[in-house]
């Protein structure tokens, strides 16, 4: 039975790239049949990625059966996974997040989850001198998911080891980390195309705090004011999608990759209160800016209280 091997829903570049490389792996080193499959849509920056190294978009798949062979990468959080995700035969997961619990294997399986800021860079570790092994669209691949997961170094989240192997893809490769980068970040600021509920969606996690279950969703790019003078639309969008999808509120973050720093948008006290006690803020509109934060990961999800 084909391996499948996926990230969370709503894809991005890491997600939509780690089951990408991870599949390869699988295939041609360690000679298991594997298919990268995607949770939902790739967002823009990882459709461009897709594009600039020729790779088919793998099929998006929505559920799993019972017994399905599976490698879960990017997440162990199963509120990101398909439903009967304990039902299926988990072999392996390969992550950089919190251990959030809640998901259930038939027997032992291989568990790698690392302080990195990108999975990819795991999956490079874990290949060892088999990563010699790897064509250019596989480093190219690699390369795109520690620049998104970094926001090129500017992340908190940035370590040695996914500085120095994202140098060393791309010398290999022959590409300038900041012009790849800028032309990555031009197409994940693009999103004219996009409703305001799948904006809110784009690059968003759940997560319940202090008794409220939260849609935390952030929009990374070089180009905010394009996503800030639609945010009144956007917040008379968040309670159709809040209750659509389950939660209490939406918060959402449009993080300024250039200027470091995100803005919440703030439609109600609810949110006003979210942003007092968990930043420091003071609030007297319906935007808020926080300065130096960058990383839901590292900066938001940690010190969210209500």
């Amino acid at each position: 039975m084909t391996i499948q091997v996926f990230g969370h829903k709503s894809p991005d570049t890491d997600s939509t790239g780690s089951p990408i490389i991870w599949a390869w792996y699988l295939n041609e080193v360690r000679g298991q049949k594997a298919e990268a499959v995607l949770l939902g849509e790739p967002n823009t920056e990882a459709a461009f990625v897709l594009q600039r190294w020729d790779l088919p978009k793998p099929a998006i798949i929505d559920g799993i059966g019972a017994g399905d062979r599976v490698v879960i990468v990017d997440t162990n959080n199963p509120a990101e996974l398909p439903d009967g995700i304990n039902e299926a035969d988990i072999l392996q997961i390969i992550d950089h997040h919190k251990l959030t619990g809640g998901l259930q294997t038939a027997g032992p399986i291989d568990i790698t989850i690392k302080p990195l800021a990108c999975t990819a860079t795991i999956m490079h570790n874990l290949m060892g001198p088999n990563e010699n092994k790897m064509p250019d669209w596989v480093k190219g691949t690699m390369l795109s998911c520690i620049l998104s997961d970094t926001l090129e170094f500017r992340s908190p989240t940035t370590t040695h080891q996914d500085r120095e192997l994202a140098e060393r893809l791309a010398q290999d490769l022959g590409l300038s980390i900041p012009d790849y980068a800028a032309e990555m970040f031009a197409a994940k600021s693009d999103v004219s195309a996009f409703t305001d509920a799948e904006l809110i969606r784009m690059d968003s996690k759940e997560y319940e705090v202090g008794g409220k279950k939260f849609r935390v969703s952030v929009l990374e790019t070089t180009a905010p004011k394009t996503v800030l003078d639609r945010k009144d639309s956007l917040m008379a969008s968040m309670a159709g999608v809040a209750a659509e999808d389950g939660v209490d509120q939406v918060l959402l973050f449009v993080v300024d990759i250039l200027d470091e720093e995100a803005t919440l948008l703030v439609p109600n006290d609810l949110v006003k209160s979210v942003a007092e006690k968990s930043f420091g803020a003071t609030v007297s509109g319906d935007t808020v800016t926080l300065p130096g934060v960058m990383s839901r990961k590292k900066q938001i999800i940690p010190v969210l209280k209500v």
